[in-house]
């Protein structure tokens, strides 16, 4: 059964110091007996304040970076420059100050380059299957609609059994996405929601109750451990 800890704080910024301080700390913990570790990061204002924290940590240059495969839940499907992308708030955020070697970046294929939508999807999924990585933990960040990476409520794409999916029509802009499936995320170790604010607490409130499929966030559970880290406004209805 997969453990689950719920960690409170004050505030959002108090989530993010918090959450990367636990990314350093594990990332710290695992490469003295690791030769490659795998983790996935999110966009989102939590996460990328969370990776801004990373940033910042004073112990982030001791890790040994060529050992560490960063990837993403989602991806928005745009140009590879576009400032919507989740790569590129992340490089902006934490990575453009880690010496991580290219290959380390799993990123997800962008528009324009001669691919439609299903057609990256495909490709990256065969990625995916072909490095066979182990998630050791996946930052998750929530939208107020209880949806987790670019899986919103109401779609038919539940019990999708290829690692990634396509979003062609999303609830929030830009309408074509690539996603991990629901399948591909719980095959991770650990995922780490990182929830804040108080329009966050009516579906955080369906993740905590009997009946959490009935939306994204209660769908998905690490294969060992849930690890929330949740500031007071979001927690208020558990």
């Amino acid at each position: 059964m997969t453990r689950r800890e719920v960690l409170r704080f004050a505030t959002a910024d108090a989530v993010a110091i918090a959450a990367a301080d636990a990314a350093v700390q594990r990332i710290l913990q695992l490469q003295s007996s690791q030769d490659r570790i795998d983790i996935a990061i999110t966009g989102g204002t939590v996460g990328i304040k969370a990776l801004a924290c990373w940033a910042n940590h004073s112990q982030r240059d001791d890790i040994d970076y060529s050992r560490l495969h960063f990837w993403w839940g989602d991806e928005r499907f745009v140009e590879r420059d576009s400032p919507d992308r989740n790569f590129n708030q992340a490089w902006d955020a934490l990575l453009s100050q880690l010496n991580v070697p290219a290959e380390n970046l799993h990123q997800f294929p962008a528009a324009g380059e001669g691919q439609d939508l299903d057609a990256a999807a495909g490709a990256f999924a065969a990625h995916w299957l072909t490095e066979n990585p182990t998630i050791e933990f996946g930052f998750m960040g929530m939208g107020p609609d209880g949806h987790i990476a670019s899986l919103f409520p109401g779609k038919p794409n539940t019990e999708a059994s290829a690692a990634v999916i396509a979003e062609h029509d999303s609830p929030k802009p830009p309408p074509q996405r690539l996603s991990f499936s629901y399948a591909a995320i719980r095959s991770w170790n650990e995922i780490w929601f990182t929830i804040a604010g108080a329009d966050k607490a009516a579906p955080t409130a369906v993740a905590f109750s009997s009946s959490p499929e009935d939306l994204p966030v209660g769908r998905v559970h690490g294969a060992v451990a849930d690890v929330w880290f949740i500031d007071e406004a979001a927690a208020t209805e558990i």
